[in-house]
């Protein structure tokens, strides 16, 4: 069996370390110190380290992990990953033979011009595009591309756990309640989530069915959202991706 810890990271990161008894990979180190601190606790064997996108808060502790263990990184085929040994595109497949895991690839691009996601076993680590109730800043991309790579997402499986990298769920949550403020859903959510932050527990993994209910980047079509978008930008946007545009930006500022 698999288990999936999070091991703390900076202010707000995740550093995602997916293990059995004996092995385990590493998803976006962006600081070695408390990777190599959870491995030797566990008695643990990394077997690969996975970037999602080349910014440092990702990738930062690679160098410093390769000093200590020999095995490949996989990453982005057209971003500068440290000791990249793997670069990856859409539709490759990661074999983890160790954790008996296969990991598809999927270009999701937006946030950085050669992000990935990687998905398996119901699982889905995404990087800094989808976010729990929001989504990723649009660095070097563009909104379309962003809305694209969010809606490739949305279409997985409902009962997907989602993986980022970041705890940004309660900001995120305070932001879509004040443009969605009718949604029961999303109520609900405010409660739990201000619940298990009073009391430091991770908000993540979240749910895919969770995140197409109560995250507005994910309901640019919905009624709620649009007229959100039109009051703030006091025109008429009909298009989703103008939708996501001015949400996006406001959510900037907010």
């Amino acid at each position: 069996m698999l288990n999936i810890y999070p091991v703390r990271a900076f202010k707000d990161n995740y550093i995602w370390v997916i293990h059995n008894q004996h092995y385990a990979a590493i998803v976006d180190p962006g600081s070695a110190t408390p990777v190599l601190a959870y491995l030797q606790q566990q008695k643990l064997q990394p077997i690969a380290i996975l970037n999602t996108h080349h910014h440092n808060d990702h990738t930062g502790g690679n160098v410093t992990l390769l000093q200590s263990y020999t095995m490949p990184v996989y990453g982005p085929a057209n971003e500068n990953i440290p000791e990249l040994t793997h670069g990856l595109k859409e539709s490759d497949v990661v074999h983890l033979s160790e954790l008996s895991l296969d990991l598809a690839v999927l270009d999701i691009p937006g946030h950085t011009a050669g992000h990935i996601a990687y998905y398996g076993g119901k699982s889905l680590f995404c990087g800094d595009t989808l976010f729990a109730c929001g989504c990723g800043r649009i660095f070097e991309g563009t909104a379309q591309q962003m809305y694209a790579s969010l809606q490739k997402l949305a279409s997985l499986p409902d009962e997907t756990l989602v993986y980022c990298t970041h705890e940004y769920t309660l900001s995120n949550i305070r932001f879509a309640s004040a443009i969605d403020a009718s949604n029961p859903a999303l109520a609900q959510r405010v409660i739990e989530v201000e619940e298990q932050r009073k009391h430091d527990i991770p908000t993540l993994p979240s749910i895919l069915a969770i995140e197409k209910a109560t995250n507005p980047f994910l309901r640019c079509n919905q009624s709620a959202i649009i007229h959100a978008a039109n009051q703030h930008s006091r025109k008429i946007l009909s298009d989703p991706v103008s939708v996501f545009t001015e949400i996006r930006k406001w959510k900037d500022t907010f």
